[in-house]
Order: C-alpha cells, then structure tokens, then sequence
C-alpha cells in the first residue's frame, strides 16, 4: 500500500529534500506541499494524505495550530512534527496538539521512511531522548499535588494492573510488537489492551495516550 504524504516546511530546500527521499521509494508518494501552517491544513482537505509532515515554526499558522486544527477537522491524516532541534520547547506542545510523534530534520533516509511508516501504520513515534525531554517537561507543568496513577485510572476508566502497564511502556515509546516481547505476550493480545485503554480513557491514539501517562505521572524521570 503507498502511503500518501504531505510536506509542510517555509523551507523550500527542507520540502524538496523530504520529497526526493521519499518518491524514490516504492511505498511512498509525496502528494503536495505547504509553505505555512494555514496552507497545511487547508491541502489536507483537499488531498486527504495519510501522514503529513509538520514544521513546527512556520508564518501565518504555526505547526502547533495547524496540527490542532487538523486534528479537530476529524481526518484520517495522522501528524508527524518536524523541528530542528529534540531539545525544540514546542515539541511536547504538539504531542498534545494531536501529532502521533516527531522526527529530527537531521534524520537520515532511512529514519525518515520508517518514522513515516510508523506513524502512517498508527504507532507513536517517541524516540528515547524525545521521551526523556517529554518525562522532564511534563514534570515541570505546575506544583500542584497530582492525583495518584490508581485514582487517575479509576477517574477515567478504570484500567486493569495489565492496561496500566501496557500504557506505561507506551509512554516510554515501544511499540506493540516490542511490549509484547517485553511482557512475553502475542502482539495480537497488546493490540487488543491498547483498544481497550483508548476506549476506556476517551483518547484519539497512541500519543495521546503517552501524554496522558506523563500528566498522571505514571511516567516519571529517572
């Protein structure tokens, strides 16, 4: 199956660099550009892309705006956030946005198709030093006492030991098929605890589910 992508950057050499990369595998098609956050969410309507990669500084509309709006719109498009720098204070801004992960414009080739592979199949994409920044900025939101990860469980839909856990290891960024190895289960079975802990919580996907895990501190920095 070819998955469909949009590019939004105000850099040209960014956009046409991605594009180059990506039409010269088999799997991808490159199906338009954005130079700015309103155009992003304005080509998604028209084209519908299946992953769309987003610049987090832009004119007019920045990532983090387009990706809510585009998140608001309802569409099948999933949100990929490309920034400069993993250390970018917008980032875990975005992930709250609705984006499914974020990716360093520095990626190479290969990291670029798999992170879009990755999102585009539904997966979150949290790579290890993208969730320690994520642990210790979520941990610096404010002093007031948290409520406990049982009371938050119970609040919102009262996970089971095994749910909790499985949302955890999402929050460190593992996929199904690696929480599955960890947890020595068939990766059918953590498919079915992560449908079950997005309908219990009310959650979109993935990521919001690992941000979800930050804000009731079920993560915690090390």
């Amino acid at each position: 199956m070819t998955i469909r992508v949009l590019i939004a950057d105000d850099q040209m050499m960014v956009r046409e660099g991605f594009s180059v990369l990506l039409n010269a595998m088999p799997d991808f098609e490159v199906v338009g550009e954005a130079v700015n956050g309103r155009e992003a969410v304005e080509r998604v309507r028209e084209l519908n892309p299946d992953v769309v990669l987003m610049d987090i500084r832009m004119p007019e509309l920045n990532g983090i705006e387009a990706t809510r709006e585009i998140v608001a719109a309802d569409v099948d498009s999933k949100v990929l956030v490309l920034t400069t720098f993993d250390l970018d204070e917008y980032v875990y801004q975005a992930l709250r946005a609705g984006a499914s992960g974020f990716l360093l414009k520095d990626a190479s080739a290969r990291q670029l198709a798999d992170g879009v592979r990755v999102v585009a199949a539904g997966e979150a994409l949290l790579a290890p030093s993208v969730t320690r920044r994520l642990i210790t900025e979520f941990s610096k939101l404010g002093e007031a006492p948290r409520l406990s990860a049982t009371v938050q469980a119970q609040q919102y839909g009262e996970l089971t030991e095994r749910e909790t856990e499985v949302l955890v290891l999402i929050a460190q960024g593992l996929s199904n098929g690696e929480i599955a190895s960890r947890l020595v289960v068939a990766e059918s079975t953590i498919k079915t605890h992560v449908s079950r802990i997005l309908v219990k919580l009310g959650l979109r996907d993935r990521t919001q589910a690992a941000v979800f895990a930050y804000e009731a501190r079920l993560v915690t920095p090390g």
